[in-house]
């Protein structure tokens, strides 16, 4: 692609129309977010319905959670850190300092991959009894987690590399990496776990697989010719400065992230406590329905975040103000309606993941309590990747330790005292509604004085 093409690419993201823009960018983002959540959904889905030992398996699996995510947590860095940066450096017709946050962002990456795999080889067996598993369930964790640690660097890179994709105003093509690997896991899980009668490492087998095509997809465009953000060996040495600036914006989304894995610990360990493998099950099924909705709001949100960074990059302060309006209503009215779904319909839900009636019946139950929160949740949504946007990694921040850690984690700890292990369910959307109020309260005293050339000189 010629430079003139290329920037005429970006540069649309001051001038188009916003409906557009937001058609374009959005819709590849939302459709491969939804596509890339089906890694998890459709082994779970698959996993439930094994003959005899479904719910067990679904148990054991559904344990490894808190590892996986936690390992996805590092690629938050780049993906919601460096790539909303780059995106602002592109905005001030810096190229050479956006590719420099693009090359120590995969050095970090690998970094990251030979520290993560050494410790969960090391320790898995008692993380995994510490984080909800029992002695029914614990074979059907360790089947699954020992092989897809070996896929680590896949993960790491096609999650976090794939957003410098987007900031080039090329969402088709980041769509593409992830609806490669989606495709084949959803082929190759039957193959592999029914097919060759592996079950729950045959599920593992084929996401490592999948996660390594999107993987290859996403490094052979970022070094092709088409990528006008290439990576480029000078640039792999790490910079203090840029990693700094990397970490100051992305410690957020890893904490957002990060802090569901020691979510999931904190009520997998207590509904083990106090109800049993059932409620793990339970949670499991929950945690998949939340993600499947979740996956459109984040692929949406990922797309708009370019385009607002880019604006406020190039000072276009009106522009701005129209695009977080759009972000922050859209996703509060799809998570209010999707929300209800669940909250009428939810053994329609369960359905999909096990055929256990007690499972079922359980999840009937409890899923109109656990997910009551996330229909307000939305205006969180939508706040939070705006600050990210703009560069104000300290409110960002704020916002994802109050919901998980100040709030989420000691509700699911002292409640069950006094509730028993329904104290672990309302822990949810307590947190939910308290956070996405004091988000909504932050945005509204913090956004006139960030929209201003003092504040976006400060970001460099």
């Amino acid at each position: 692609m010629n430079t003139t093409g290329t920037m005429t690419r970006e540069e649309r993201m001051a001038t188009q129309s916003i409906g557009r823009l937001m058609v374009s960018m959005t819709l590849p983002s939302i459709f491969a977010q939804i596509i890339n959540i089906l890694y998890s959904i459709i082994d779970r889905i698959y996993i439930g319905h094994m003959e005899g030992v479904g719910a067990n398996a679904l148990t054991g699996v559904g344990v490894t959670f808190c590892i996986t995510v936690f390992i996805s947590a590092f690629s938050g860095f780049v993906n919601s850190g460096a790539a909303p940066l780059a995106a602002i450096w592109l905005g001030k017709q810096d190229r050479d300092h956006a590719e420099k946050i693009l090359g120590n962002s995969v050095s970090f990456l690998v970094l990251c991959t030979v520290v993560l795999m050494a410790v969960f080889y090391l320790f898995q067996k008692p993380l995994l009894y510490q984080f909800g598993a029992s002695d029914a369930t614990i074979g059907y964790a360790m089947d699954y987690l020992t092989i897809y640690l070996a896929g680590t660097l896949f993960v790491e890179i096609a999650l976090g590399l794939n957003a410098f994709i987007i900031c080039q105003s090329q969402p088709r093509t980041a769509m593409y990496s992830v609806l490669i690997g989606a495709v084949a896991n959803i082929i190759l899980d039957p193959i592999f776990i029914f097919g060759f009668q592996m079950g729950v490492k045959g599920a593992a087998i084929a996401t490592v697989i999948s996660q390594a095509l999107s993987a290859v997809w996403v490094m052979a465009f970022l070094m092709g010719k088409k990528s006008s953000l290439k990576i480029r060996a000078k640039f792999l040495k790490p910079d203090v400065g840029i990693l700094i600036s990397i970490f100051s914006l992305g410690i957020s989304p890893f904490i957002m992230r990060a802090t569901e894995s020691f979510i999931s610990i904190v009520l997998n360990h207590g509904l083990q406590a106090y109800g049993g493998d059932l409620h793990v099950g339970a949670l499991t099924i929950m945690q998949s329905v939340m993600q499947l909705f979740s996956a459109p709001i984040g692929g949406f949100t990922q797309g708009m975040t370019p385009i607002i960074s880019y604006n406020y990059g190039a000072g276009n302060f009106a522009r701005v103000r129209q695009l977080y309006r759009w972000m922050i209503g859209l996703c509060f009215g799809f998570m209010l309606v999707t929300t209800a779904t669940t909250m009428i319909f939810p053994g329609f839900y369960a359905g999909f993941f096990t055929n256990e009636t007690q499972l079922i019946e359980l999840v009937e139950r409890v899923m109109p309590i656990f997910m009551a929160g996330m229909m307000v949740f939305g205006l969180q949504n939508g706040i939070q990747p705006t600050f990210l946007a703009l560069g104000q990694a300290k409110i960002s921040l704020f916002i994802a330790v109050l919901r998980k850690i100040i709030l989420l984690i000691p509700l699911a700890i002292i409640l069950p005292h006094f509730m028993g292990v329904m104290g672990v369910y309302y822990a949810e959307p307590i947190s939910d509604i308290l956070s996405a109020t004091t988000a909504s309260i932050l945005f509204a005293l913090n956004i006139r004085k960030i929209l201003s050339k003092e504040a976006l000189e400060k970001i460099r």
